[in-house]
């Protein structure tokens, strides 16, 4: 049945939307001069999010995206360009368009709104008994698919530094995930444990990192970087998954290029990567982003005969142009 857009029905019906509006917004602080004391109004902050959650993409895109004024939007990247947040790649294609990515400065804002936003949620969510929880989320999942249907085909994801409970998050994923796909053995998941185990008992913060990757604040992905034991100058790109639910989305490419450029910014002149020949979908990510086949050796390792592989990357100075699975390179 449609609704007539007349009479006291729709009237009615209007004015409790507003004044649920007026209600929301006055409850998570979006009319607040900056969102979350963040130092970011809200539009600032969206587009923030876009730049963090796409790969690089042009400002065409955000305003589409946002809906967005094309000049309102371009000012906030000016602002961002000149706090050192943003940089631009002028496409090769179309000298008009540039490509956007943030910068590390940047990226470490954006984490550190994304966790306030997080904290915040996670403080709304602590104040309801769990059925109050359950009831909240249905109601706006109701609201997402009657208001906007088709979002959930531009779901898009956010890369984070790992926090506690990720590990054994990232084990249990490894162990299950290659038990399934390549009927690997329990003698995997012991390694991946003994890897993630060295991971945060030695770890250091300005040689190593761990990439948590989520879509719709699910864990959907993860890699690691970490310092080789006898090269100063090497690191080792380790445990690079990608659930099949978000496989797709370009998501392997993106955690290996954020592996690529961190150990280019902290100095390191040559990245390492043991792996497996059968592991074909991760090959074509790592030759994508410039690594070599160097080293290849037959062996029975978690039950299975596998013939292992080593890859390398060597890292120039300054920006290598890496070739990106849109065909772009940046």
């Amino acid at each position: 049945m449609s609704v007539v857009d007349s009479g006291p029905s729709l009237n009615s019906s209007v004015a409790a939307f507003r004044r649920f509006n007026r209600v929301y917004t006055r409850f998570i602080g979006v009319l607040d001069e900056e969102l979350l004391n963040s130092g970011y109004s809200l539009a600032e902050a969206r587009v923030l999010y876009e730049l963090a959650t796409r790969h690089t993409p042009t400002a065409k895109e955000i305003a589409v995206a946002l809906g967005m004024d094309p000049a309102y939007l371009s000012r906030i990247l000016a602002r961002f360009e000149k706090s050192s947040l943003l940089k631009r790649t002028t496409s090769k294609k179309d000298a008009r368009s540039a490509y956007l990515a943030l910068t590390q400065k940047g990226k470490s804002r954006f984490e550190k709104l994304n966790a306030l936003s997080e904290e915040q949620a996670r403080g709304i969510l602590r104040a309801l008994p769990p059925t109050g929880q359950t009831n909240l989320i249905g109601y706006m999942s109701d609201l997402e698919r009657l208001l906007a249907p088709n979002a959930q085909e531009g779901a898009r994801y956010v890369l984070r530094p790992h926090r506690p409970g990720d590990m054994g998050w990232v084990v249990h994923r490894e162990g299950a995930l290659y038990t399934q796909e390549y009927g690997f053995d329990e003698t995997f998941e012991a390694l991946v444990a003994r890897i993630v185990a060295d991971f945060l008992t030695e770890f250091d913060p300005k040689r190593e990192r761990c990439w948590i990757a989520e879509v719709n604040g699910q864990n959907v992905g993860h890699i690691f970087l970490v310092k080789h034991p006898t090269e100063p100058s090497t690191a080792k790109l380790r445990l690079l998954l990608v659930e099949p639910s978000a496989r797709g989305l370009r998501l392997g490419s993106a955690l290996v290029e954020e592996c690529v450029n961190f150990a280019r910014d902290v100095g390191y002149k040559k990245i390492t990567l043991w792996t497996q020949s059968i592991l074909v979908a991760a090959h074509r990510i790592y030759q994508k982003a410039g690594f070599r086949l160097v080293e290849e050796q037959a062996n029975c390792k978690f039950g299975k005969d596998l013939v292992s592989q080593t890859w390398e990357l060597e890292l120039t100075s300054g920006l290598r142009k890496v070739e990106r699975q849109d065909g772009r390179t940046g």
